[in-house]
């Protein structure tokens, strides 16, 4: 069957060809089930084993810079569409290493799982849009064997290379390669070196006006040397030795050469401050506050444009939204916020036309670096949220890509973005009746136009919060919130927030190496995002034990929003799993000085006073966080502190109290979990605790690091329920 634009494979509709070559042809398509845009690669009868091999070789690889498959057909796979271009030269110094140290990321990851590439190049690296690289084409990939009696890879020769089978791209091929000899991982070590070399240089490390002529320079010729850094040539230098045993021996060695001239390099431009920047709720000018939603919405898409700018600081909206209605001391807020910049602005509406103006700040005198004013109908909204990123971006000499706009057209019907956003700001006031509100007003745009994507999302992430707050039971919300998300993916596959919503999705249903591959997918579409890096952290890494990690990305997230009162909190509770209690209450306390009636900071600064047994302050502060917040959780957790402090009669008082709400309305079964915990009874506690993951509770999937939970894990029911989570030990 021949393809065409329009013709389908399998569930496929194909859109384009994108390339063809002697073993097949590639096809952009989309997956007519997800809506999502993928890259269909066909190959010929002949070249059918090969096929066959990409596909397992790139099966068993699981790595942010590996491009990956997601299904496999007679005489085709699927494969992760990479928006991008293939890679450049020349490139300035620091771009260069940090994109060599991806790609010898991606090289290591395949090399530990036995693979090969054998067909390094340019052509076959894409640099994606947010300028991460995507390694390609595992057409010629191979297994190789490692020798257990020594850390050299052996060279076994292979069925389907054998001796004298030249293999690969000529320009770009090793010694070995270019002989007809076997090859280990080393090959692809002088393959990366090529391509350093062309990437430090724009020219290729070998020439000649013959293939040939180009083997026999591989072979017994050096290059020209390098116009580069000493220790840069030296690195090119070694991983282009003639003989294997003189290169870098692992992939391993290379990369973390490359980290080191990366951290240099970083510790000399020290002195540079990041370019960074608050952007500030602008002021409603319109003499009417329900216009409010308005103002807000254009300052916050201002923040989400900007936050995709390569090597720019953008203050979350938490944040820089804090310090609304407060006097606008810049020197000040810049100094809490870390900035550099500020952008305040402001918005007057009226029927159908818009006046906004804005002006860019540096915070070191007040001097206005730029400023504009826009007269426009409203329907022009989203380009003036465009041209105000651009031309930020452009005062700040920072780089974009040519030609691509920050901010897309997200509908034609703009009653639906008002409505949107308006749904947003309900949201964001976190109350049953806010989201109640909310859900009326984004019901409301899907109406007038069922294609935004961003009214999706929103619906989305207000079950998402509805569920873990204990408003709706949770694997109602996670039902209701997945099949909004994969809407919203269905209309725009590249919006990170529902990445990230549908990796938490992936997490709460326990399946791990899912969500991993979502989060990776949200990080590389929202690289300077506070949300995505909180929502990696706690979701994802806490629960795979990982807590190192999990406390970089939230100290990561905090950068970008310091006074978000949950991300520190997120970090108190990091913290605690870590068994650090000193650090552990320094982070809750900062959060409560951010938020001090935050009820759920307070009950987990409760659990770290019962850990280091301030029995008397824990009940202290759960009463006060009862008082605040009278909620199935803040009621189990101060009747496990009664009963932990040996008044059982109080306990038991509040183990009635859930009983009765329990008829009422939704109790959320971690919550008797807790407080069945406390009083002694364990078998119950499981019981619930069992039901709490069935129910998909975020919170007690999350909650199995948790020190409180040391009681049963010596308990034969404890390693049941890791199985039940995919968590086994």
């Amino acid at each position: 069957m021949n393809l065409s634009p329009g013709s389908k494979v399998g569930p496929y509709e194909i859109v384009e060809l994108i390339g063809s070559g002697g073993m097949g042809e590639v096809w952009k398509a989309r997956d007519t089930r997800l809506g999502r845009i993928v890259a269909i690669k066909r190959v010929k009868e002949q070249h059918s084993d090969r096929f066959k091999q990409e596909a397992k070789s790139i099966a068993s690889l699981n790595n942010p810079y590996i491009c990956q498959i997601h299904d496999i057909g007679h005489d085709y796979i699927v494969l992760e569409y990479v928006e991008g271009k293939p890679l450049s030269s020349p490139l300035p110094e620091r771009e260069a290493v940090r994109l060599a140290i991806q790609i010898a990321t991606a090289l290591e990851a395949a090399h530990k799982k036995g693979i090969i590439h054998r067909d390094l190049k340019p052509g076959n690296i894409m640099v994606t849009e947010e300028g991460s690289a995507k390694l390609l084409d595992f057409g010629l990939a191979k297994l190789y064997e490692q020798d257990a009696s020594s850390s050299a890879v052996a060279t076994a020769d292979f069925l389907a290379t054998q001796a004298g089978a030249v293999l690969g791209t000529v320009a770009y091929m090793s010694p070995e390669q270019a002989q007809g000899q076997p090859v280990d991982a080393r090959s692809d070590i002088f393959s990366f070196g090529l391509v350093l070399y062309e990437m430090l240089s724009g020219k290729r490390a070998f020439s000649g006006d013959s293939n040939f002529a180009v083997m026999t320079a591989i072979v017994k010729e050096e290059p020209p040397p390098l116009q580069t850094s000493p220790i840069l040539e030296k690195i090119v230098r070694k991983c282009l030795a003639k003989q294997p045993s003189r290169r870098y021996q692992t992939m391993s060695e290379v990369k973390a050469a490359l980290e080191k001239v990366l951290e240099e390099m970083q510790s000399k431009s020290s002195t540079e401050p990041q370019p960074s920047i608050a952007v500030l709720p602008f002021v409603n000018m319109s003499g009417d506050k329900e216009q409010e939603y308005f103002s807000d919405g254009l300052a916050e898409e201002i923040i989400n444009a900007l936050a995709q700018i390569p090597k720019l600081k953008v203050i979350a909206r938490t944040s820089a939204f804090a310090f609304r209605g407060k006097e606008q001391d810049i020197t000040k807020i810049a100094e809490a916020l870390r900035v550099c910049t500020i952008l305040e602005g402001s918005v007057r509406k009226s029927g159908n036309r818009i006046r906004v103006t804005a002006q860019l700040i540096d915070a070191a005198d007040g001097s206005h670096l730029w400023s504009e004013r826009y007269d426009r109908e409203m329907a022009d909204v989203f380009a003036i949220q465009d041209e105000i990123s651009q031309a930020i971006a452009g005062k700040l000499r920072l780089r974009l890509s040519v030609g691509r706009p920050l901010v897309k057209r997200k509908t034609e019907n703009i009653e639906a973005y008002n409505l949107c956003l308006i749904g947003r700001y309900h949201f964001l006031r976190f109350t049953p009746e806010g989201f109640t509100q909310s859900k009326e007003y984004y019901e409301k745009a899907i109406d007038l136009d069922p294609t935004l994507a961003l009214t999706w999302f929103g619906l989305a992430d207000l079950y998402s919060a509805s569920g873990f707050l204990g408003y709706t039971p949770p694997k109602q919300s996670y039902e209701q919130c997945r099949q909004a998300t994969l809407r919203a993916l269905e209309l725009d596959e590249m919006l990170p927030q529902a990445h990230a919503m549908m990796a938490q999705l992936r997490a709460n249903g326990c399946e791990w190496k899912a969500a991993e591959l979502e989060f990776r997918r949200a990080l590389e579409l929202g690289p300077e995002s506070a949300e995505v890096f909180f929502f990696y952290s706690f979701s994802y890494l806490v629960p795979m034990q990982r807590l190192d990690e999990a406390l970089e990305w939230m100290r990561r997230a905090i950068e970008l929003d310091p006074l978000s009162p949950s991300l520190r909190n997120g970090l108190g509770i990091i913290y605690t799993l870590m068994r650090q209690y000193d650090s552990a209450i320094d982070q809750l306390r900062k959060a409560l000085e951010l938020s001090p009636q935050h009820a759920l900071v307070m009950s987990n600064l409760g659990a770290c006073y019962a850990l280091t047994g301030k029995v008397d302050e824990e009940i202290r502060v759960r009463e006060m966080s009862v008082q605040l917040l009278r909620n199935p959780m803040s009621l189990a957790s101060l009747g496990a502190a009664y009963a932990s402090a040996g008044k059982v009669g109080e306990a038991q008082k509040y183990v009635k109290e859930l009983q009765e709400l329990a008829e009422k309305a939704y109790v959320p079964c971690f919550a008797f979990a807790v407080i069945y915990l406390g009083l002694g009874e364990i078998d119950k506690a499981f019981d619930y605790f069992e039901r709490a993951i069935e129910e998909r509770d975020a919170m007690a999937i999350s909650g199995t690091a948790h020190p409180s939970l040391d009681p049963l894990r010596s308990h034969p029911r404890y390693q049941a329920l890791l199985r039940k989570m995919n968590l086994e030990t």
